[in-house]
């Protein structure tokens, strides 16, 4: 059997690894000049069930109306004359019921746990370094009803399996010592044990050799423009060079995905929320260990190695990649705030990000009208976390097996 998977992320990578390590002849192709390097590289680093929540929530609609009368919010929109966005934003409104939110909450918390497992068991058989650690996530509170709320929201993982523990602010200071100093500004975390943190971008890379140790192609610098089709089946991937063809193909372009499913008739309702980074280098001042979300401005952190990321924000203004200055003001205030002496502010790489958003929240995982036309594309600011597993289980559709992790939620469904 022959697999074209098209898109280098994360995601594209892990299932090009799967593939590969059976016997299937793999050929990746990305567009940009090395894998890895889109929303892989930008992300929070955190690989976290413990916030698995799906963003259409009851609260989201406020959010949102918010954020259109120039409030900071950590889900901003900007107002643009845009019908992908108008109609991805209708469905997005209509999932934002409790019943919906609950429901769409617990399909991401069954992918990431899932997928947990699969990282781990991929990083040890591989020995993959990715400058992970497994301290847990604090999800962090100033505010002591929104710590209550918090621990409130955080017991539907719990019952579904999810490790959850609340701290008051004398037990976050003890967990991790770099936040002492914040001790009489914070009510306290729920902190999550079994989450964990890594970088992404060196995992792709090193999953991306393994893929070619076990005979893989990866193409990069290679963009697909578009699909061709005949009937029911997908015949051909068009490049500005030539029009690649395989048995079965795999789209995991995230953002990508919506244009290239387009040039055969698919629509996907997947749309761009961008985020943004920066990595500052340590200094040797007190750093965290742990890494964690701090609530209200939703400002992520994790240490990768001898670097602190920090991530915020989840802007939806189209393809637009721009990064202005004023854009990261906010995660240089909390970072300041939150770890005074344990980076240089003054430096660090400054990122924005393309993340691919689906209205309710879980992936697009299987087949659609096209027999021989897999999807593993949507997957939001959780594609770090979801990765593994999504791409084990689509990998187990290709070759003709039921996979371990239920899909019930992810199919092609609009």
């Amino acid at each position: 059997m022959r697999a074209l998977v098209v898109g280098g992320g994360v995601v594209g990578v892990t299932t090009a690894y799967y593939l590969a390590r059976e016997g299937v002849e793999v050929e990746l192709v990305e567009s940009a000049p090395e894998v890895g390097t889109d929303a892989t590289a930008g992300n929070a680093g955190l690989i976290a069930p413990g916030h698995s929540f799906a963003w259409a929530s009851p609260r989201a609609p406020g959010m949102l109306l918010r954020s259109l009368f120039g409030k900071q919010t950590a889900i901003q929109v900007r107002l643009r004359l845009d019908p992908e966005l108008l109609g991805w934003g209708l469905r997005f409104l209509r999932e934002c019921t409790s019943d919906r939110a609950v429901r769409n909450t617990l399909v991401k918390l069954r992918i990431c746990r899932y997928s947990q497992q699969q990282l781990d068991a991929l990083a040890q058989a591989e020995g993959i370094d990715y400058l992970d650690g497994h301290s847990g996530i604090l999800y962090l509170y100033r505010d002591p009803h929104e710590l209550d709320l918090g621990a409130k929201k955080m017991e539907l993982l719990a019952e579904h399996g999810q490790e959850i523990d609340v701290l008051d602010a004398a037990g976050v200071a003890a967990l991790e010592p770099a936040l002492a100093p914040m001790q009489a500004r914070i009510a306290g975390a729920v902190y999550s044990p079994t989450d964990g943190s890594g970088s992404s971008q060196v995992f792709t890379q090193k999953v991306a050799a393994a893929c070619e140790r076990l005979g893989a192609t990866i193409r990069a610098g290679t963009p697909v423009t578009s699909l061709r089709a005949d009937g029911n089946r997908i015949t051909g991937a068009v490049t500005d060079a030539e029009t690649l063809t395989a048995d079965v193909y795999v789209l995991a372009a995230g953002v990508g995905s919506t244009a290239l499913a387009r040039t055969i008739g698919v629509k996907l309702p997947i749309y761009p929320a961008k985020g943004y980074s920066i990595t500052f280098p340590l200094t040797g001042g007190p750093a965290p260990v742990v890494g964690g979300v701090d609530e209200a401005p939703l400002v992520a952190w994790s240490r990768l190695g001898d670097r602190l990321r920090m991530t915020s924000t989840a802007e939806f203004a189209g393809y637009d990649r721009t990064a202005p200055e004023t854009s990261f003001a906010g995660i240089l205030r909390v970072a300041r705030e939150l770890f005074p002496e344990a980076a240089d502010y003054e430096r660090g790489e400054r990122r924005a990000c393309l993340r691919p958003m689906t209205p309710d929240g879980p992936p697009v995982l299987g087949t659609g009208r096209y027999a021989n036309l897999y999807f593993n594309t949507g997957h939001g600011h959780m594609g770090w976390t979801m990765a593994c597993g999504s791409s084990r289980a689509v990998a187990d559709l290709i070759q003709g097996r039921r996979p371990e992790l239920d899909l019930a939620g992810t199919e092609y469904r609009w």
